[in-house]
C-alpha cells in the first residue's frame, strides 16, 4: 500500500514519512519529487513552468515508479510529497487504483499562524520564500476540495512522533508494529 503524506511545505510531511517509516516494518520512502528532479535535468530542457508538476510526464512516471518499487520490494511505501492541484491528485491516486495499490492519503495541516512561525524558525532550512509562497494555495485547495480528499490531521498543536502515531493507527490493521 501507499501512505500519501501531503500538505503544504513546512508542515512537517519529510519529518513525519521517516517516523511513520520506522514504525511500519518492511516500509520504505519514496520521495516524488526526485521524479521531478530527474525530469528538471533533461537537456534541453522541457518547456518551462513553475513546478515540475505541471510537466503531464510527471504524473504517470510517479505512478510508474510506485508501482515498480511495491512490485521489486513489497510492503509499504510512505510518499511525502505535496499536490495542490486536484486534477493531478485524482491523476495519480487513479492510475495507483489501476494497478491494485490502495492508498491512504493523509493530509497534514497546521493553522496558517503556526505554520509560518514553523516556516520562519526552521532551523536546517531557514526561512524560505518557496514555502511560504505555497501557504495561500495550500489554503485554497483546503478549502475547495483537499480536505475531503483524505483524512486531515491537524498538527498544530501536536508533536512529530504524535503525528506519526495518528497516520500509523488509522492504517490497516497489521499494517504498523
Amino acid at each position: 500500500m501507499i501512505v500519501w503524506l501531503n500538505g503544504t511545505h513546512g508542515v512537517g510531511k519529510t519529518t513525519t514519512s521517516v517516523l511513520v517509516q520506522r514504525r511500519i516494518p518492511g516500509s520504505r520512502i519514496f520521495d516524488a519529487e526526485k521524479v521531478g528532479e530527474v525530469l528538471m535535468d533533461v537537456t534541453p530542457g522541457l518547456p518551462a513552468t513553475d513546478n515540475f508538476q505541471h510537466w503531464p510526464i510527471w504524473r504517470p512516471l510517479v505512478v510508474e515508479t510506485a508501482r515498480r518499487l511495491i512490485g521489486y520490494v513489497g510492503g509499504t511505501l510512505i510518499v511525502p510529497m505535496t499536490v495542490l492541484v486536484e486534477d493531478y491528485w485524482r491523476e495519480i491516486e487513479s492510475g495507483l487504483a489501476g494497478h491494485g495499490i490502495p492508498v491512504r492519503h493523509v493530509i497534514l495541516h497546521a493553522e496558517e499562524e503556526v505554520l509560518v512561525s514553523r516556516i520562519d524558525g526552521d532551523e536546517d532550512l531557514g526561512p524560505s520564500v518557496f514555502r511560504h509562497a505555497y501557504v495561500e494555495p495550500y489554503a485554497a485547495a483546503a478549502r475547495t476540495w483537499l480536505h475531503d480528499a483524505g483524512e486531515v490531521v491537524d498538527t498544530t498543536w501536536l508533536t512529530p512522533d504524535q503525528v506519526a502515531d495518528h497516520v500509523v493507527r488509522a492504517l490497516p490493521c497489521g499494517a504498523a508494529r
